[in-house]
Parts: structure tokens; sequence; C-alpha cells
């Protein structure tokens, strides 16, 4: 599929049916309920569950991995990080990861159907938001087709996530190409943390059914490991126009996941997955082979994967580490045509001290990656499989200036079959003036890799009518010689802990963009079979940006059973084509992502076996669409009985029947994110 289509909808009028107005009145009296048995339940005097066990200290001091590589202190990175514990995935009561990265500020999270997501980090929303890398545990699942991530694969069953690393802004000096607004990873427990037996079972309003099974154990004295399978099924959500879409789907996904400690110094984790999807989407696209027809159709996607990945890790005598980690990856996906994808990974790190005052990071990297595009509906890729070999290799050294100042030098050199070399260099300062403070300053250069579609792509984007009974084709093709789009970013943040019981996270950003994906019009001319007029397009690299913002992040203790947690983030997007483009709509892509958005948070403690929470969601209005602001609030009612078994009962998008999120250039119709209510039980044995 190709995200080039624009879906014209200047309001739309969400439909009030019968089934949400008896949702709205189950929602209501559940909520009754519960705050009734809440009041009852609640005993003032019982702290033995305090949200306070975990303090504010634990959280400043939380262990990253993400921005270099290495763990470090949340408190003391020179860049914007967000972490979303197990804990905070397990009240939230959300049901993907897409939804989860919601709580982040300056992530924006936009639904476009039942099974795709628009998610992009400080702008550039789009289907394929190119600009945002995605890791799991370190693997990148970034697609080399389209320059971006399919949501509906990412599949990790939540109980497994140990947390979600959100960097706002470059890491491409230790991440490499395509980590230009940010880096998601997506980091899952040891298999040691996961011992014993879980089901868990889900259903409700617009989930008709998801189920996991997994059983973890030892391998001997060394080893330990889980092995898992669930199943879901997404009942089809709304069309604009109020008829029902085809955006429902299902799948199954299996996995496992083994850690060996082989010796005081010697680690290993091999993990691997399986998985298998069916869905829907409805479709507006021209018909390369039947011209000039334009036709709206229920398109079936179908997607079938797996990746194998194993890390080993080598503790040396002096205390540095070496660490080895190669991954395999193989899918195809069936949707408006058919690409398989095959990719292998491997990198080899080095963690050392330098004397007393340096702490260097260094590695070396090849990816392999094999592509085959066939059957595409609106166009052909030419030619129609594709082979990069990705070199590269990164040096980071974190020199401690004086004992509360430490500067962090680095770059990444990378070789790709488009471009050729690339590199993106990086500065960090941080100062921590005393233990519960620090203020940071960083500088980055990263680079968005163009891939097939930029380069190989032909596809008759739309059908221009003729008042003489004729037509003419839009037809737009990639160019060989496009160049990697870049940013220069520089960014200033501030961490304060107040005291036991306030903390708070400012970040302020300038973003410096040139290269940027541009269209470019060329001559028209007549060809035949069917005769017609057409209008040729290739892209190039004609426009700029500067881009500027804040995040503000904080967490306040309330009581001893009662926190609240919040964040607010504010975007001003910049784009120009510069004097010689032609493009007409790129000074629009920011009209894709909101200016403002906000976040609230609430974690009650009603009991020892019983919480509640509610978290609030407010994203602004887009103006390409356009798409109302809107407000999201959700609340969850947990209840743990005994030692094994849990219960939550969750309302989703409480207030108001419907609501759109996304609509953009893309061939897939949108449909309405709907109010839910989701039924959880949790059984561990």
């Amino acid at each position: 599929m190709t995200p080039m289509r624009t879906l014209a909808a200047s309001s739309f009028k969400a439909p009030e049916t019968a089934k949400s107005s008896r949702l709205v009145r189950l929602t209501l009296r559940g909520l009754a309920v519960a705050l009734s048995v809440c009041v009852v339940a609640a005993d003032p005097t019982d702290r033995s569950e305090d949200l306070t066990n975990l303090s504010l200290d634990d959280l400043m001091n939380i262990q990253v991995t993400s921005v270099s590589k290495k763990e470090q202190t949340l408190s003391k990175t020179g860049a914007a990080v967000y972490v979303i514990s197990q804990e905070d995935i397990r009240r939230s009561g959300m049901m993907n990861i897409p939804d989860l990265l919601r709580m982040v500020p300056g992530v924006n999270v936009a639904r476009l159907d039942a099974n795709s997501w628009a998610i992009s980090i400080r702008g550039f929303n789009d289907r394929y938001s190119n600009k945002v890398l995605v890791l799991i545990d370190g693997r990148s699942v970034y697609s080399g087709v389209f320059s971006g991530v399919y949501w509906d694969q990412q599949n990790v069953p939540l109980e497994n996530i140990d947390r979600i690393e959100v960097i706002r802004g470059p890491g491409g000096t230790v991440w490499g190409a395509n980590a230009v607004n940010g880096v998601i990873n997506i980091i899952t427990k040891n298999s040691k943390d996961t011992q014993g037996g879980l089901i868990t079972a889900e259903t409700g309003s617009e989930e008709s059914l998801e189920g996991l099974a997994q059983y973890g154990g030892k391998i001997g004295t060394k080893g330990t490991f889980r092995a898992f399978g669930n199943y879901f099924n997404i009942e089809p959500a709304s069309l604009v126009g109020g008829s029902e879409g085809a955006d429902g789907w299902h799948g199954s996904h299996g996995g496992f996941r083994s850690d060996w400690v082989l010796s005081a110094a010697d680690t290993l984790s091999v993990q691997g997955d399986l998985i298998q999807t069916a869905e829907g989407q409805t479709v507006t696209s021209v018909i390369a082979n039947q011209l000039p027809l334009v036709q709206t159709f229920n398109d079936r996607i179908r997607f079938g994967g797996g990746d194998l990945q194993a890390q080993y890790s080598h503790t040396l005598a002096d205390g540095s580490e070496l660490t080895l980690l190669s991954s395999f990856d193989r899918s195809r996906r069936d949707e408006v045509g058919a690409n398989v994808e095959t990719k292998i990974n491997t990198d080899l790190q080095y963690h050392f001290k330098l004397g007393g005052r340096q702490d260097v990071v260094a590695g070396v990297g090849y990816l392999l990656t094999d592509e085959t595009f066939t059957g595409l509906i609106d166009g052909y890729f030419s030619p129609d499989r594709f082979h990069d070999s990705l070199f590269s290799a990164f040096l980071q050294d974190e020199i401690e200036l004086t004992h509360n100042l430490s500067l962090t030098l680095g770059s990444k050199l990378e070789h790709n079959a488009f471009t050729g070399f690339e590199f993106e260099p990086t500065a960090q300062l941080v100062w921590t003036p005393v233990k519960r403070q620090s203020v940071w300053v960083s500088a980055a250069r990263a680079i968005r890799q163009p891939s097939p579609l930029d380069e190989n792509i032909h596809v008759a984007a739309s059908i221009i009518p003729s008042d003489a009974g004729g037509f003419g084709v839009v037809q737009i093709s990639g160019n060989p010689d496009l160049k990697a789009e870049n940013v220069l970013d520089y960014e200033l943040g501030y961490r304060n802990q107040l005291n036991r019981r306030m903390s708070f996270d400012v970040s302020t950003f300038f973003s410096n963009y040139t290269d940027l994906r541009t269209t470019e019009p060329g001559a028209p001319f007549v060809a035949t079979n069917p005769t017609h007029l057409v209008v040729p397009e290739m892209w190039g690299n004609l426009a700029r940006a500067h881009n500027f913002g804040a995040e503000l992040s904080g967490s306040w203790d309330v009581t001893s059973r009662w926190r609240l947690n919040a964040g607010f983030s504010v975007l001003s997007m910049n784009i120009t084509p510069d004097a010689s483009s032609r493009d007409t709509t790129v000074a629009l892509t920011g009209g894709y992502s909101p200016k403002h958005q906000a976040q609230l948070r609430s974690s009650v403690r009603l009991s020892r076996r019983l919480e509640w929470d509610t978290s609030a969601y407010f994203v602004g209005a887009l103006s390409n669409g356009p798409v109302p602001a809107y407000t999201r609030l959700d609340t969850r009612l947990g209840w743990t009985m005994g030692e094994s078994i849990s219960f939550s009962v969750s309302g989703q998008n409480l207030l108001s029947p419907y609501h759109l999120e996304f609509l953009n250039g893309t061939l897939v119709q949108p449909t309405l994110v709907e109010r839910s209510v989701v039924g959880k039980v949790t059984w561990r044995f």
C-alpha cells in the first residue's frame, strides 16, 4: 500500500446508536456499583500496599538503557526520556502498545482504524511515521518497505513487558538511521521473573475475546524459560458515515524466551516469535490495470512472520563488557499487494572504562535486508526486489569533567545502498548541582534513510477527469537520487525532585530539518492503452522545517495511597518548500500533528485488594482533515482475590460515543473510536 491519497472530509457526524446508548447506561451503572463497593471495602488503616513503596526516589533512579546502550539512571541522562513501567501498563486498562504510548508527553497516538495507528514523536505524524525508530529488546521492527512501523504486527503480551523507554529527540548516534525524532524501545521481562503459570482472558464491547496462556520454568541450574500463546479477535468499528467498517481482525501469537547464567561472567538470552493475523480495511484506490477506474472496496490483509534473536554478554576481568546481538526476521504481508521481507542483523558492542573519568561504548553492526514486492493494485515497483547491506560503527564517550558535570560525545557512521556514507554525531552536557536536580543540554544530527518506496515505486495516485471525455492520471515515481532527510536538533532539559512526594521533568527543543521529501511535478505527456494524459510527479528533497516546543511531566504522591501523574506538550511546526520547489502540499504537513496535548492519570489504592485508576487525555485539533480536538477519559477498577486471581473492569473513551482521531493522505478510510467496556481476569499459578 502506498501512503499517497488524500481523503477529503470537512466534518463528520458521529452516529448515536442503540448499542452505544445501552453501553452508556451499562458503564454508568457499573461505575456506580464499583464506587459503592469501594466505599465499603476501603480500610483507611490498611497501609500494607502503599503506593509510596515505590518512592519518587526509586522513580528518579530507574535504570534506562536506550539512551546510550548502557545502564544509567534516568536522573543523569542527557535526553528527554519517559519510562512506562509494568505497573503503569497493568493499571492503565489498555489492551495494546499504541494506546499505552498515549501517556507519554510529546508522543501523538492517533488510531486510523481498528488495526492501524499513526504514531509520531514531535510532529510529522502519518500511518508510516518514518522519523521514529521502534525496537523490541533492541531489535528494530522498523520496516524498510515504507519507512515506518506496522503497529498491528507488534503484538507483545503486555504482561511480559518490563518497561517501555521512549526517547523524544534524535537517537541516531547509538541506534542509527531513522531515529530522527525519537526511539521507542519495548523491553521484555527476563524469564526468571515470569516463573509459573499465567492465564488471562478478556472480553468487551469492541473486543469479542483475547486470551493468553503462558508457563515459565527452570532449565537445570543455570537457565530459565517461558513459553506463551495468545489469541485475539477485535470487532470492526464504524466508518465516518455510520456503516460498519471492514477493519475487524483476529490473530494468534506464540513465542518463547530463555535466559542463561552460563558463568559468573557470561549470560545468554534467546527468544523467538511466530505471529499470524487476518484483518481488513476499507480502501479507495486507482486500479492501475483498469484505468480510469477508481474503486472503494474492502481489502483483506494477511500477515505471517517470525523472528529469532540471541544476545550473549561476557564480562572481562577488568569489568568491561562485550555484547553480541544477532537476530533474524522474515515476514509476508498481503495488503493491496504482497511484500516479503527478510532481515538479518548482527551488532557487536564493547563497553569499557578509560581511566577514572571516561565511560566508553563502541560497536559495529551489519544489517542485510531483502525485499520483494508484487501485485500492487495502483502501481508497481521497478525493480520489484531489493537488497540492502547496511554497515555501521559507533563510538560514544561519557567524560566526567567534575563530580557533578559530565560531557558525552559520540557519533555513528553508516553506509547504506541509497545514499552511501552518513554520520550522526551528538553532544550532551549534564549538570547535577545537587542530588535531586539535573540540568542537561544536547545537540545531535540524525537522518531518515530512503527506502525502496522512495526509490523504486511507480503509482497512479489520482485520476483527473476531462470535459472532452478523456482523462488524465497523476503518476508519482520514485527518485533513485533522493537524499537522506536530516535534522539538527538542540535541546535543554531540567529535572527536579522537589521532595519525597513531588517531582517534575521539563524539556525544550529546536529542530532544523533539511532535505525533506517533496513531490515535484514534471512535463505532462500522452500515454496509450488506453490513451490518456500522464501528469508525472517525482519525489525530491526541496523542503525544510523549523520545529520547536516543550514537554512537561510530573508526579505527585497526594497521599500514601494516591498518586497523580500529569503531562503537557506544545509543538510548533513551520515547514516551507525551497524556492525551486513546485510542491504545493508539503507546507500542510504540520496540520497532521496537534499543537497541544495533555495527560492526567490518577492511581488510587482503596484497600489492600482494591485499586481504582482514571486517565484523561486531551489531543488538540488537526487542521488537516480537519479533525476536531477530543478528550479521552478512561477508568479502571481492579480487584485481587487471594494471591493468584485478579479481576478488572475498564471503561474507555467514556465522554462521547464516537470520535475521529486521524484523517490524512492514505488509501485507508478511517473508522471511529468508540466508547467501550472491557473485563479481564488473570490467574497466576
